[in-house]
């Protein structure tokens, strides 16, 4: 290891944070943390991301560590609350988390289940929250037809949009057209957070919303240059961060110009302990702040050292692509 990246590596701080409810296949959430000059940043790409993609996230967090961010606009960012692929019984204590959000987005098309338990989520959080804004994520679930098919079924549920129904920019483009007539917004993702060109979709007139993430995006100004870039309305969301990944958002969402949509920035509620007192919505909105780690909470829930070992493995092979 040369000696910049042994540096980098002694300032990472491993932890493993279990969640309150199994989300996007896992019940524990690993995420690193750096110490730098300005604060502490988050890096928390998902297990199974390569070595390229991983060092956008890398980036960002190292990014928010050692800058100051961006001028805030505003100071408390609106938040949805953010619903697992549960079953209608547990939709009530999910929600029950999320103290005053007005919006609900919805897990759908989870591997393994129907669209009638789809249909069944959304239309429990229909019933219990029936002036609530309500979106669905397919995380790019559904085939074209499939996608089709789900939106009518969901249309009767007054959607605020659908995120990433389908994988790709062409399937969505085509989507965006069979569902027209319905009103309800297509927004995008996967496809931009993922993309090699961020601004595509945007291009192939495939989206009426993109959903903004700042590790993702490479960091909170990469970011803000495209949304500004895409012309697009714009959500700002999370990758079930720890909330010092978390506060990035906010910092994020609170230098945007305009922020028509409520932020998908509530998900420090899915997490059953956090490194610092959590970020989580008070009616309905979170700070924009800096979230400073406890050593307490870092230590008591600091990785095992196999773990450990394993993300310095990953920064070493995610560092020369930075």
């Amino acid at each position: 290891m040369d000696l910049a990246l042994e540096r980098l590596a002694d300032r990472m701080h491993v932890v493993s944070l279990p969640l309150v409810t199994r989300f996007r296949g896992v019940e524990v959430r690993e995420v690193a943390l750096f110490s730098g000059e300005a604060g502490w940043g988050e890096w928390s790409p998902f297990l199974e991301y390569p070595p390229e993609e991983a060092a956008r996230w890398l980036r960002a967090a190292l990014e928010d560590a050692d800058l100051e961010r961006p001028a805030a606009v505003r100071d408390r960012i609106p938040v949805n609350a953010t619903l697992p692929a549960v079953g209608p019984d547990a939709v009530a204590g999910v929600l029950a988390r999320y103290d005053g959000c007005r919006t609900v987005k919805v897990k759908v098309a989870e591997r393994g289940q129907t669209l009638d338990d789809d249909v069944a989520r959304v239309a429990e959080v229909r019933a219990l929250l029936p002036d609530a804004r309500i979106r669905v994520d397919a995380n790019g679930g559904w085939n074209i037809d499939e996608a089709e098919h789900a939106v009518r079924a969901l249309e009767r549920f007054d959607l605020e949009y659908v995120e990433q129904p389908c994988a790709t920019v062409p399937e969505l483009a085509e989507l965006r057209m069979r569902v027209h007539r319905l009103a309800i917004p297509i927004a995008a993702d996967e496809s931009v957070r993922k993309a090699e060109d961020p601004l595509l979709v945007a291009r192939a007139g495939a989206a009426d919303v993109l959903v903004v993430k700042a590790q993702p995006l490479g960091g909170v100004r990469s970011a803000l240059a495209i949304v500004a870039e895409a012309g697009l309305p714009a959500v700002v969301s999370s990758a079930l961060d720890s909330s010092v990944g978390l506060s990035m958002g906010a910092a994020l969402a609170g230098a945007m110009p305009s922020l028509p949509y409520d932020c998908g920035l509530g998900t420090g509620a899915l997490l059953a302990a956090d490194v610092a007192e959590p970020l989580v919505p008070v009616a309905g909105s979170i700070p924009v702040v800096r979230v400073t780690p406890t050593p307490e909470l870092l230590a008591t829930h600091q990785a095992s050292p196999e773990r450990t070992a394993a993300w310095r493995a990953r920064l070493a092979a995610a560092h020369p692509h930075l």
